[in-house]
This record gives structure tokens, C-alpha cells and sequence, in this order.
């Protein structure tokens, strides 16, 4: 076992504990600690604390000295991203900008099945690569948690060499990053046969190689005019839920339905939800499915964003993810990209907050991250500040100072 390491004094530390899981959040329900430490001990908080108190009470630990004002919060934790990719989407962006449709710039070549073909084309280790190289830099920014989806592959081998892909990158990554299935995209161009059948076929033949490899405990599927319609996938998803495997869905991006489908599945997440209306938000707010919103495709699409204020009020879980894709939200960073949204819907700091942190990190259903409190995962971020205002209020300008993943201080930039 590693000694005992102590971190502060914090100016102030927000631990993101006591509050509610559902629902709006109050500014004034965050518990703000001042000239606190954090004591870390295997990978994991042993305790928070007045800094001065804990130094005293711990006297071997490893003293890791801040200096100036700074302000300690959990890692960052984005619950939807595509970056296992080959390639650029940069002419779609272009041509989007310059007002083509999105089906247009189907039929032009681009779209999902361009970065299919070129995700195809790619090695397994050149996979591996683009993900640690994307994993690397969402860790320097914060994230400490990175869900990563395949879904550019879209044949049994391709799928599983991106599942495989993610895998071995999480190995080697300080980033944890956790793995979803999204064969569900989109029907292959080349696969000869109904939508039904593909489905049937990625059920039957890739399900129990997920099982066996141990490559996605995540089944996710796009419910959209352009994808899969929700006759088509519930086939698939009972299947997927009868074999033990969480599900989430691409839901309510241009046309509504899928958040229905999703809590009909009882679904642990919905993402999307661009168009969801006053029905849709009912049923995500009455259900234990959790509402995540993806501003990254707002601002890559020129669209709408979620009703996350609308979710809130009726009593939803909201979580804010960044949908990192080389398509419709080629930026990813996550801290920006909550920030608007907090801008355009109105969201409270404690809002915002919630929905990078522990509320994410349900979406994942993951209970060990997400707060700071003792026997969590020692994951969290320093911020060269004295008030954590600060942090959202720069809009994603001021990033984190350092890094901790699981005890480790894995960034600083401060060096």
C-alpha cells in the first residue's frame, strides 16, 4: 500500500455531496469547504477535512503543497462520446456552414457512413492511438471518466475491432474510459437485407462476443427517421436487456420517439433530446431514465438545445455530455460546452455542476466517482481560483490547473 498522500489547503473545495439526484439544484444547497485538504490513500479519499487538522492527525502522510488560491471539484465526467474514429468530417462542416442539409450532405458522400468507410480503413492500433491521443486531452481538461461508443463500424468484425480498440486504449489510458455498443447506428449501406435483420444479426451473433471478451456492458441505438424506427429496435433492445445489458439511446434528436422507447426499456440514459416536447419530458422526469443533454451537437449542428430547463423543473435528472464526434460535435470539450448551455437554458452553477459530476456518473451507473467523499476514487481537479464561480463564469477559458486520477496527479500545468 502507497502512503497516505495530503492535498491542499484549498481556498475552497466543493465536494458535490448532499444533494439530490432529481430535480433543480440551488446555488445555495452546495456545501463549499474552506481551507480544506483532501487525504488520499489507495486510489481512494480516506478524508476531507480542515487542512490544518488533517496534516496534524496524519503526520506521515505525503504533504502536497497548493499554493495561492485554488478551488478542488470531481473529476469531470462525460457520459457520450464517439472518439474511436478514422478520419475527419471538416468538408461537412463546411458544407453544413454553407446550408446544405444533412441529408444532403449524405448523398454528397459525408455523414456517418464517411466516417464509417474511413473507421473501416483504419488498424486496430490506429484506433488504439486516436483514442489515447483524444482520452489524453479530455483528461487535461478535466474529464477523468470518458464513456466511448463504437457504432462506426457497423459489420460483426468491424464492431468488434472497435470494441476491441477501446478496450486496450482504456488499458493504457489514465482516463477511465467505459465502453458502449452502438452497432444500432445506422443500417450498413452494404448490408443486403431489411433493418430487422441486421439488428436480429448484430444481436445474435455480436451480443455474446461482448459477454465473452468482456468488450461493453452498454448496448446503446439511434431511434431516428434516418436510423432505426422504434418497431425496429425493440426487438433488439429486449434482447440486449434480457442478456444483462444496460441500455441507452439516441433519442428525440430531430423527431421524437425515442424517449419513450427509452423508458419503455427502462433505459439508464436518453441523449439527445433536441425536440423533446412537454409528453417526452413528463416521461423521462416520471421515470428513473436519466435526460442527458449534448450541447456539442447544438453547436456543431446550428439546432436547438435540450429543454434542460423544462427536465429540471419537472423533476428529471439532467446530465450535460459532450457528444465528442468527428461529425455534428467535432470540439468536445465538456467544460464549454456546459457552460453555454447553462447560458442559454438558465441552469444554476450547482446545475451545471451536477450534471458534469455525479449526476454523470450515474448515467453510467457508477457510484464510486462523481463526489468527494470518503471512499470515492480519488479523481479531481484543481482550479487556479479563489471562488468556483470563477469556473464557469470564464466559460470554459479557465481550465484546470492539475489533474488527480485515482491518487495520481496525472496533469500540471503548472510545471
Amino acid at each position: 500500500m502507497k502512503k497516505a498522500k495530503l492535498i491542499g489547503p484549498f481556498t475552497q473545495l466543493l465536494p458535490m455531496t448532499g444533494l439530490s439526484l432529481k430535480g433543480a439544484i440551488a446555488d445555495s444547497e452546495l456545501s463549499v469547504l474552506e481551507d480544506s485538504g483532501i487525504l488520499v490513500e489507495d486510489r481512494k479519499i480516506r478524508s476531507i477535512g480542515k487542512f490544518d487538522i488533517l496534516r496534524n492527525l496524519h503526520p506521515k502522510a505525503e504533504i502536497f503543497l497548493l499554493k495561492g488560491h485554488n478551488v478542488g471539484i470531481p473529476g469531470f465526467i462525460d457520459a457520450h462520446t464517439h472518439i474511436c474514429f478514422g478520419g475527419s468530417r471538416a468538408n461537412d462542416y463546411a458544407m453544413r456552414n454553407a446550408g446544405k442539409s444533412y441529408l444532403e450532405i449524405a448523398k454528397a458522400g459525408g455523414g456517418i457512413w464517411d466516417t464509417v468507410t474511413q473507421t473501416r480503413q483504419a488498424t486496430q492500433e490506429e484506433l488504439v492511438d486516436g483514442i489515447l491521443e483524444r482520452a489524453r486531452w479530455h483528461l487535461e481538461n478535466g474529464t477523468t471518466t470518458i464513456e466511448v461508443k463504437s457504432g462506426y463500424g457497423l459489420s460483426l468484425s468491424e464492431e468488434i475491432k472497435m470494441l476491441r480498440a477501446i478496450k486496450e486504449a482504456n488499458l493504457r489510458s489514465a482516463a477511465d474510459l467505459v465502453s458502449t455498443c452502438l452497432a444500432a447506428h445506422i443500417l450498413p449501406k452494404d448490408f443486403r437485407g431489411t433493418a430487422e435483420a441486421y439488428l436480429k444479426a448484430m444481436g445474435d451473433q455480436l451480443f455474446p462476443i461482448l459477454t465473452k471478451e468482456n468488450l461493453a456492458h452498454r448496448i446503446d441505438a439511434f431511434i431516428e427517421e434516418s436510423a432505426f424506427s422504434s418497431e425496429q429496435i425493440s426487438p433488439y433492445l429486449q434482447k440486449a436487456k434480457a442478456m444483462g445489458f444496460s441500455i441507452t439511446v439516441h433519442a428525440d434528436q430531430f423527431t421524437t420517439g425515442g424517449s419513450e422507447v427509452a423508458v419503455q426499456f427502462g433505459a439508464i440514459s436518453a441523449d439527445h433530446l433536441e425536440v423533446s416536447g412537454e409528453e417526452e419530458i413528463r416521461l423521462l422526469a416520471q421515470s428513473d431514465t436519466i435526460a442527458t443533454a449534448l450541447p456539442g451537437a447544438t453547436l456543431g449542428l446550428g439546432c436547438s438545445f435540450a429543454p434542460a430547463r423544462r427536465i429540471l423543473d419537472a423533476g428529471g435528472v439532467l446530465v450535460i455530455a459532450s457528444d465528442h464526434n468527428p461529425g455534428s460535435a467535432p470540439m468536445g470539450n465538456l467544460l464549454v460546452q456546459a457552460t453555454l448551455i447553462g447560458v442559454f437554458e438558465k441552469l444554476s452553477n450547482a446545475e451545471v455542476l451536477a450534471g458534469i459530476t455525479f449526476r454523470a456518473a450515474a448515467a453510467l451507473g457508477l457510484s464510486d466517482r462523481g463526489q468527494l467523499a470518503e471512499g470515492f476514487l480519488a479523481d479531481f481537479l484543481v482550479f487556479p481560483t479563489g471562488h468556483y464561480n470563477e469556473i464557469l463564469y470564464h466559460q470554459g477559458s479557465l481550465g484546470p490547473s492539475r489533474v488527480w486520477k485515482k491518487g495520481e496527479l496525472v496533469c500540471d500545468k503548472n510545471k
